[in-house]
């Protein structure tokens, strides 16, 4: 249980409400939701550890591809849910 409420799944969440919310709300292109994640997710890696390294980039190249995951996956529930009642 303390995995799940653990910062980096924390940010996992953060960082895909914000691609969504982004991606939603400037109607942005499919072609510029994984450009953005990147730069939020590292940004968000070197504001969490102070400091910028290639564990850093690492670990924020994880949080981009767990959002760009997560977005996909809420998109694609989304879509499902609708037909389901068409």
């Amino acid at each position: 249980m303390e995995s799940i409420l653990s910062i980096e799944f924390t940010a996992y969440v953060a960082l895909a409400v914000l691609l969504y919310a982004i991606r939603q709300a400037a109607n942005l292109s499919n072609r510029y939701i994984p450009i953005t994640a990147v730069a939020l997710g590292v940004a968000f890696s070197i504001f969490e550890n102070n400091a910028f390294s290639f564990g850093v980039l690492v670990n924020g190249l994880k949080y981009a591809l767990y959002g760009i995951g997560s977005v996909a996956a809420i998109k694609y529930a989304i879509e499902k849910g609708g037909q389901k009642n068409v």
